[in-house]
């Protein structure tokens, strides 16, 4: 079988689908090689990821991963939202085909991406290295 079961079911019946008119971070990424896009919304308070939902225009592994990073994050501290890495993604999903890890990179960036849109928007102060691989327009 090319995917799991998680996979399956996370691409059929994603969770946290949606946008967030009220949103304090919105992320948006996306891979212009295969075209997936991904706009992930969170709300904070305290310091706690309270709410997110995502939207997301691409394959079923890319809905998968949206919606585990999703699951994964929700009612955590940003401090452990930043620290999820796209293999934490693949793991909870138990795997990705290698050609679709991609997806599961998206969904890390997206996350940080829109704890980064938080951050900016309160004017929290963060290292700009770690939102940033050199290769776009962030000024650091």
């Amino acid at each position: 079988m090319l995917y799991s079961e998680k996979v399956m079911e996370h691409f059929r019946h994603p969770r946290n689908v949606g946008e967030m008119e009220d949103a304090d971070g919105i992320g948006e990424v996306g891979n212009a090689k295969c075209g997936d896009i991904m706009r992930m919304y969170i709300k904070v308070r305290d310091g706690i990821i309270t709410d997110v939902k995502f939207m997301t225009y691409g394959c079923g592994s890319a809905i998968a991963t949206s919606s585990m990073a999703t699951e994964l994050i929700k009612g955590k501290p940003i401090s452990e939202a930043l620290e999820l890495t796209n293999k934490a993604v693949v793991e909870a999903l138990d795997g990705l085909p290698a050609y679709k890890l991609h997806c599961s990179v998206l969904a890390e960036e997206a996350v940080k991406a829109a704890v980064k849109d938080y951050f900016d928007k309160n004017n929290i102060e963060y290292d700009k290295e770690k939102y940033c691989a050199g290769d776009c327009p962030c000024q650091h």
